[in-house]
């Protein structure tokens, strides 16, 4: 009987790297119109490892507009990952954005607060900048010609964690209103969580994430605002997420908590778990089951969604 041969290595896409000139194809929008709400910045020092397509020192947010070539009327917010301490716009912002403006989506990369930069508000900026970032989104949809009705989040690691959130708390009032845009609304049509951090504690919980964004020694209520599994309801909208089983960074239980919250509030939701990927896997392994999540995403959202595309129609 022949030997068995043991797998080839795991092909996935390059994530510390300089910052590639495709991020530059993307429209730049800026967040806010002036000085963000939830205090100031203060710029910590920048770890010399950490690659330039690793962003931190984020004092103006910004929205990256990649347009498709073949617009299906529908749209995508993007949300890296980077444990909260940095945003990684490479194979979580710029690998998707190519992935997707190729099905026809107009996706948006948001860069967002990092808590510990000096934000009084450190637990709530990200969120700030998600719910803005959805209804500015919602804002362009006439002149980028989608359906404001078909705007999805998408959010990867502490990405997950902060679509997430978004998911389960657009209704929260953390700023007053700047403009026009912020009176439409900040719910997204449904969400896509990859790797997501969930658990704020417990063995599944991610320290670092939780660390940087509520602190170190954060009080109780603190931890239930912003665990995301504790707050689905009737009206969360529908959930596709994808976890590898064999991370070891973010255990793959945190979609499992997630999922179950779904179930038990009625709420349509659907779970992969692939058996390898790792943590960070971006558009997934080339060569592994992981690598397909694109295509499923887009098959889902197809059906879990309430509204006509035009190329479906």
């Amino acid at each position: 009987m022949a030997a068995l041969r043991a797998p080839e290595p795991l092909d996935i896409p390059a994530s510390r790297v300089p910052i590639p000139a495709g991020w530059h194809r993307g429209e730049a929008i800026d967040l806010w119109p002036g000085a963000p709400p939830g205090g100031c910045f203060v710029p910590s020092p920048r770890a010399p490892e950490l690659p330039e397509s690793f962003r931190t020192g984020i004092d103006r947010p910004q929205l990256r507009l990649f347009r498709p070539a073949m617009p299906n009327g529908a749209a995508l917010l993007v949300l890296p990952g980077g444990g909260y301490g940095f945003v990684s716009i490479r194979n979580e912002g710029l690998d998707i954005a190519d992935a997707f403006c190729a099905r026809g989506y107009a996706v948006f990369v948001l860069t967002y607060r990092l808590p510990a930069e000096g934000w009084s508000a450190r637990a709530d900026v990200p969120l700030m900048d998600a719910q803005r970032a959805m209804r500015l989104v919602r804002a362009r949809a006439t002149a980028e010609g989608f359906d404001p009705a078909a705007v999805a989040v998408l959010g990867f690691s502490a990405g997950g964690h902060l679509a997430a959130s978004l998911l389960t708390g657009a209704e929260e009032t953390l700023y007053a209103a700047v403009d026009a845009a912020d009176a439409l609304s900040a719910h997204p049509m449904a969400g896509g969580l990859f790797y997501p951090v969930v658990a704020m504690d417990g063995a599944d919980a991610h320290p670092g994430s939780r660390e940087a964004l509520l602190g170190e020694t954060p009080e109780a209520a603190l931890l239930a605002r912003r665990s995301p599994a504790t707050r689905i309801t009737g009206a969360t909208p529908p959930i596709f997420l994808v976890h590898a089983m064999d991370d070891a960074l973010v255990p793959f239980g945190n979609s499992v908590l997630l999922a179950e919250a779904m179930q038990q509030a009625g709420r349509p939701v659907e779970l992969h778990l692939f058996h390898e990927g790792g943590h960070g896997f971006g558009t997934g392994p080339r060569n592994a089951g992981a690598g397909q999540w694109t295509a499923l995403f887009d098959a889902w959202l197809r059906r879990a969604d309430t509204v006509s595309w035009p190329d479906r129609a």
